[in-house]
């Protein structure tokens, strides 16, 4: 890379850190039940640390931008223009595992700037292309996730999910080490990098609404119980699809939630978290 191309990502991550200063909005302040319908149209950018962040509500910690329109939320759909800031920043830092910058929803990660400590969190997610990029990184463990009691580092936190091989998963990171706590089949079929890339898409294809829901709380004897849910088909009726308890190193306290997808453009809807 030139020492010009070089200058110039330094530039536009200066400009947007700039601009995010400068429209940094303070965490609102939420109740329980709290409810995110996306009604507002506007685009999110990803932005570094939490509090620059241009929303009251959310942080976007990768994945390059967050669409809000018609009351749904979504990751990139297809690919970025290749002069768009993001993608230039994403090629640069992180090429492989973006396709040089143009799919940044590789890596969505998307944070609420409230904490919550024994609650309910629930959405509805729809995948609308799968992201076949060469990164090592793309693997049967990618998938749609909730995020709970998410330390603002990232290091350290439970989330659960459907997985790419037709896994529902509990999983903990505690200070970057991974456990994971559940692993149940609920899609038939076996997973593979090249013939079969995503069972969920395989089985029911492309825009079918997926509802997650996760419940967190903390027991009387030191342990964590974590549930998953899964409304397929958006039916309103929630199935138990994996359940456990953590029993060591527990993640006890208030953190932040939120979501996750990987390789992959997703649409969300319908975010709602409840205190227990």
């Amino acid at each position: 890379m030139t020492v010009a191309m070089l200058m110039l990502l330094s530039l536009l991550a200066e400009n947007g850190n700039v601009v995010n200063k400068a429209l940094a909005s303070t965490a609102a302040a939420v109740s329980s039940p709290y409810f995110y319908n996306f009604n507002v149209a506007g685009t999110l950018e990803e932005a570094s640390p939490m509090n620059s962040s241009t929303s009251p509500y959310w942080w976007l910690n990768s994945g390059g931008l967050m669409y809000l329109k018609d009351g749904v939320g979504q990751t990139v759909q297809g690919n970025l223009a290749s002069t768009n800031k993001w993608r230039l920043l994403y090629a640069s830092s992180n090429p492989v595992d973006t396709d040089n910058g143009y799919h940044p929803q590789n890596l969505f990660r998307l944070v609420t700037r409230n904490k919550w400590q024994n609650f309910s969190q629930q959405a509805y997610f729809k995948i609308t292309r799968n992201n076949l990029s060469a990164s090592s990184n793309r693997n049967q463990s990618n998938g749609f996730l909730l995020m709970n009691r998410y330390a603002a580092d990232g290091q350290t936190l439970y989330y659960a999910g459907i997985r790419v091989d037709g896994y529902a998963v509990i999983k903990k990171k505690y200070f970057g080490s991974y456990t994971t706590l559940k692993l149940n089949k609920i899609f038939p079929g076996t997973w593979d990098r090249n013939t079969h890339p995503n069972l969920i898409t395989e089985n029911d294809g492309y825009n079918k609404w997926y509802g997650l829901k996760t419940v967190v709380q903390n027991m009387h004897d030191g342990r964590v119980h974590i549930q998953l849910y899964l409304d397929s088909g958006r039916t309103g009726t929630w199935k138990l699809v994996a359940d456990a308890y953590d029993t060591s190193s527990v993640i006890s306290g208030s953190n932040y939630a939120g979501i996750r997808t990987d390789f992959m453009d997703v649409i969300f809807e319908d975010y709602k978290m409840v205190n227990l």
